[in-house]
């Protein structure tokens, strides 16, 4: 069973889960499917072709499903798909995609979106990311697993931000962020690793001075960044290493920040 408020509105195709609770004031659009469990406080818009996974909460004020703010959106089919497990917070915005990018936006599972963030048009965001009050990812941006944006930071469009890594508050970001890097800056820079996000996550003591003599080699080694990737590829065996120099040789439409 579902507990909705008598003030809210529920368009006719919307589908509900068992357990969803749908407080007073909040808006359902057609093509909207809750997954059980589902928590909208109040005064919450889901609208679009818009899927929120399971035990997601919804906090008041926040527009989730809209369409892109693009210029070049005329109106096509696209999407949002939100993970379980969400804490989506006040005021929080999440668009649909566009035609150009993929056509959706997708958001994975146990994040936590703060108070007045905003993700756009085809971005991928991974599990476990934090986003935090007031900053924007922008359209077609790729944030990896247990990525944290810190406050009031900008995400360009098209930027990649590898796993594990951590943004400061009040960072302009417009180039990729390798894996668990640490970057700051209102033109942000890369500064070092998050060296107490790998602690947290465990992981052993090898891994992380094999990340920081690679770190030190991406800085000082000889020739290019991306050589100085290539070379890493070769001589280190840390999966940790080898999945940071994927990422910096992998495809992307920007540069990367690069080791100040």
């Amino acid at each position: 069973m579902s507990g909705v408020h008598p003030s809210a509105v529920i368009e006719a195709g919307a589908v509900i889960g068992d357990g969803c609770e749908i407080g007073p004031f909040c808006v359902i659009g057609p093509e909207v499917v809750l997954g059980k469990g589902v928590v909208l406080k109040s005064h919450v818009v889901v609208t679009g072709d818009t899927h929120i996974g399971e035990d997601t909460v919804v906090f008041p004020f926040s527009v989730i499903g809209e369409i892109p703010q693009d210029l070049k959106f005329d109106g096509e089919k696209t999407r949002l798909r939100i993970g379980a497990r969400n804490r989506i917070r006040e005021h929080v915005t999440m668009n649909t995609g566009t035609a150009g990018g993929g056509g959706e936006t997708r958001i994975g599972d146990d994040g936590l979106f703060m108070a007045g963030c905003h993700i756009a048009h085809d971005a991928q965001i991974g599990d476990r990311v934090i986003v935090v009050n007031s900053s924007a990812v922008a359209g077609h941006c790729h944030i990896e697993d247990d990525v944290i944006i810190g406050g009031l930071s900008g995400i360009h469009q098209w930027v990649r931000i590898g796993q594990g890594a951590i943004i400061g508050a009040l960072s302009m970001v417009t180039n990729d962020v390798v894996p668990h890097g640490l970057v700051m800056g209102p033109r942000a820079k890369l500064d070092g690793l998050n060296l107490v996000g790998l602690k947290r996550k465990g992981v052993a003591r090898g891994d992380i001075t094999a990340l920081r003599a690679a770190f030190q080699t991406l800085r000082d080694g000889e020739g290019t960044f991306h050589e100085r990737a290539g070379r890493l590829a070769k001589e280190s065996d840390s999966l940790y290493v080898q999945e940071m120099v994927g990422f910096i040789l992998g495809e992307t439409d920007r540069n990367f920040l690069t080791p100040s």
